[in-house]
């Protein structure tokens, strides 16, 4: 690494960041990305693909080699445990709003691979891995950034501007000593993978399915290869106990009775959070992704969130270096992204998580009835999915200077 080069410092090496990596060396702006692990993970996290988002993508023709690895659905499904559909929504509805009007679903390490093949090709990118991004100081001219190796090492590093992608416990947020506003949901969410085709056993299921339920929701997710499941877990246990093969296989066998036991692939247990940073933009150094903002997963809008950012970012990044616009335009992308993750990803994902708990009949009743009516008004449906879609939120944030 040249330690004095003019260039962009991006810590952390997940989709967001290398999303923006990819924008900014697309500009032939100088890209230095720094990465924890010594390869890019293939965790089983994000698989949801929201329209939008590809929309984004496929000016790096990454759009068309997920969808090659992913599985395409053009309807998704809020049901009852004991009623079956409540209401499905038809993403065809949004034809002519963008170029992919579906969900797809294929895991996140799969658009890790492809950026990492455009990074490859790239000669103003360059990779580091095994490397923590430890703090940030800045002055007018640039920012230095302190990383960690994995010897233990303290070294550091030089450059123009500094955009944190390093996720929900961000190094360089907690250095800036951003505060990190917001609440944890009391409930532990266990996530279990499971190769059983949910899809042969309950009948009209979409690949995609939020379930209410007054003393237990639920979450079912194809992905190309398995079906996800999403159940919301006593906090007071711990992972051992959530975890449990017999605890697994009983709530299975609740969930979808069959024959013979469950193989779960994978399973985790995690905390979840609805925060947002109080700031996105300190100076010469940028925050996008979970080090800005984190919601629960209901409505797959984390890693699309953190997209969006990373392409909204760059976009005015490219001109400040190019000498097009000043240094205080940055503040713009902080006022429309920050808005965007409280007015859209904030309140859609916790209504989401009330009506699939609310536990009061009349309440739930109703909740039924209006997405029903939600659906059979092509109107209003359109409606529903431009927001759900994160469609609306990239035309709302336009009026905002």
């Amino acid at each position: 690494m040249n330690e004095e080069a003019e260039r962009v410092l991006i810590v952390g090496a997940g989709p967001v960041g290398l999303v923006a990596a990819a924008c900014l060396g697309e500009a032939g702006i100088p890209v230095t990305i720094l990465e924890k692990s010594d390869a890019l993970p293939k965790d089983l996290r994000a698989s949801t693909f929201h329209p939008p988002t590809l929309d984004m993508l496929d000016r790096f023709g990454v759009s068309e080699k997920l969808i090659a690895r992913g599985l395409i659905c053009p309807t998704w499904q809020f049901r009852d445990r004991s009623e079956g559909v409540i209401a499905e929504f038809d993403l065809g509805i949004l034809e002519g709003e963008t170029n992919h009007p579906y969900r797809l679903q294929c895991e996140q390490w799969k658009l890790s691979e492809h950026l990492r093949e455009l990074i490859d090709a790239s000669d103003s990118i360059e990779l580091v891995y095994d490397v923590v991004g430890e703090g940030v100081t800045q002055t007018d001219t640039g920012v230095t950034l302190t990383v960690r190796h994995s010897d233990g090492s303290l070294k550091e590093i030089k450059g123009s501007y500094l955009i944190a992608a390093d996720g929900a416990h961000s190094a360089i947020r907690k250095s800036l000593d951003i505060e990190f506003e917001g609440l944890t949901i009391p409930e532990i969410f266990l996530s279990m993978s499971t190769e059983f085709p949910f899809d042969d056993a309950i009948p009209d299921l979409a690949p995609i399915a939020y379930l209410t339920d007054p003393n237990e929701w639920a979450v079912l997710l194809r992905t190309p290869s398995l079906w996800r499941v999403l159940l919301p877990t006593d906090p007071t246990l711990s992972d051992e106990e959530i975890k449990a093969p017999d605890v697994m296989e009983r709530r299975l066998q609740k969930l979808c009775p069959k024959d013979g036991p469950y193989e779960v692939v994978h399973a985790t247990a995690y905390r979840v959070h609805q925060r947002v940073a109080k700031s996105y933009v300190q100076g010469r150094v940028f925050l996008v992704g979970d080090a800005a903002h984190l919601n629960n997963p209901l409505g797959g809008m984390g890693m699309n969130g953190g997209i969006h950012d990373a392409v909204n970012l760059t976009e005015k990044l490219v001109k400040v270096w190019n000498g097009e616009a000043p240094l205080d335009s940055m503040g713009r992308y902080e006022r429309q992204r920050r808005q965007v993750a409280i007015d859209t990803v904030q309140a859609q994902s916790l209504r989401n998580r009330k009506i699939m708990a609310e536990n009061d009949a009349g309440a739930r009743s109703a909740y039924h009835d209006e997405l029903r009516a939600i659906v059979a008004d092509p109107a209003k449906h359109k409606a529903y999915l431009m927001g759900s879609s994160m469609l609306q939120s990239l035309k709302d944030l336009e009026n905002i200077a």
